[in-house]
């Protein structure tokens, strides 16, 4: 007799959603925000902010602050499009600073291409 054992991908494309690509996310957002040109700035912080806000809402019942009416619309958000929302709109956001004009570097975009690659790849895998 065999017991339901989810698929390796799938158990990696849970844990980097989870916990990988908000993070990673948020750490090239806050470069970007530090060393980039005036314009490229706003789209790295709002992606900074709005992955700040996932990660906290993810980890808030660990907290043990998952309570109010901003955590559950949070929440609510997180759990939107089986979770992809969340990690697109941010996502979405850093890629503007890809079509900036004079954004130091390049190389947070390529870091960023790879990261949304994996988690698409990861994503389509498991569908």
């Amino acid at each position: 007799m065999t017991f339901f054992e989810p698929s390796p991908v799938l158990l990696a494309f849970i844990f980097y959603k989870k916990f990988v690509f908000l993070e990673l996310l948020a750490v090239l957002a806050l470069i970007r925000v530090l060393v980039g040109p005036g314009i490229a700035r706003w789209p790295a912080l709002f992606a900074l902010l709005m992955s700040l806000g996932g990660i906290a809402t993810i980890f808030a019942p660990a907290a043990g602050i998952a309570q109010g009416d901003l955590y559950v619309s949070a929440a609510q958000f997180m759990a939107e499009g089986g979770g992809m929302a969340a990690l697109l709109v941010p996502s979405a956001l850093f890629l503007i600073c890809t079509m900036t004009p004079r954004a130091r570097w390049r190389w947070l975009d390529v870091l960023h291409i790879a990261l949304l690659a994996i988690l698409l790849g990861l994503w389509w895998w498991t569908n």
